[in-house]
């Protein structure tokens, strides 16, 4: 296929005011607020502590039982 150059030349006035119409403006909008945690990671966080708070009890029951035998 035949490649088809475009030459594009920038014109600015000579005289008078350059004025430009396309002006962008800050828009500030209403802050959004968001969990710190979701509620499905404070459900497995709750079921971990559990699982390890019952971790922790048979420990303490198991040297409970070692210091009862000796």
């Amino acid at each position: 296929m035949a490649e088809v150059k475009l030459m594009f030349w920038e014109v600015l006035p000579k005289q008078g005011e350059l004025s430009v119409e396309d002006v962008t403006t800050m828009v500030l909008c209403k802050p959004k607020l968001l969990p710190l945690k979701s509620l499905s990671l404070e459900k497995l966080e709750k079921m971990q502590q559990a699982a390890q708070d019952t971790i922790h009890q048979q420990e303490m029951a198991e040297k409970e039982q070692q210091q009862i035998t000796k």
